[in-house]
């Protein structure tokens, strides 16, 4: 396992994160940063019955739910890593993934699955596996993302919750 994962094996869903934010690394939990709406999305969506603090992130185990990112160097932003950074984290990450076998992964914005994938993708299920699990693409929920609200945040991780529940 890599620092800053929360993992376990048999999870309902992975989150990914693209690289861990500067935020990340220098407290020592994954989306910590104040405008960071992860935690928040997770309760409204219904992942979670109540907010998680960043600090107490090993709490989303027993929900089902755990986290990783693609690459594992902390950047500013996501703009820091290049193609080929994502491309060469890949088998890592499908190590990670096989290792784990959760129900699905979902990637937290198109850039990390689009590098993995070698195209561009659209937001949703997709077709395509990694280590034979389901893949999901959300919207990031970094207040960086001024694309989606809360609004559209919540509806696109129940739309997952409703899936992983159906």
């Amino acid at each position: 396992m890599a620092r800053g994962d929360v993992l376990a094996p048999g999870l309902r869903v992975v989150f990914v994160g693209l690289n861990p934010a500067a935020t990340a690394e220098a407290s020592g939990h994954n989306f910590s940063a104040p405008s960071n709406r992860f935690w928040r999305v997770l309760v409204l969506s219904g992942f979670t019955p109540h907010q998680i603090n960043a600090a107490d992130e090993h709490e989303m185990l027993q929900f089902g739910l755990g986290l990783t990112s693609l690459v594992m160097r902390a950047t500013v932003g996501a703009r820091d890593v290049s193609r080929r950074e994502f491309r060469a984290a890949v088998p890592a990450f499908t190590t990670r993934i096989e290792r784990y076998s959760p129900k699905m992964v979902a990637f937290l914005g198109k850039a990390g699955f689009a590098a993995l994938a070698g195209r561009k993708v659209d937001w949703g299920a997709q077709s395509a596996t990694v280590g034979g699990t389901a893949l999901w693409v959300l919207p990031n929920p970094s207040g960086l993302n001024r694309a989606f609200g809360i609004e559209a945040l919540v509806a696109a991780y129940r739309e997952l919750h409703d899936a992983l529940s159906g």
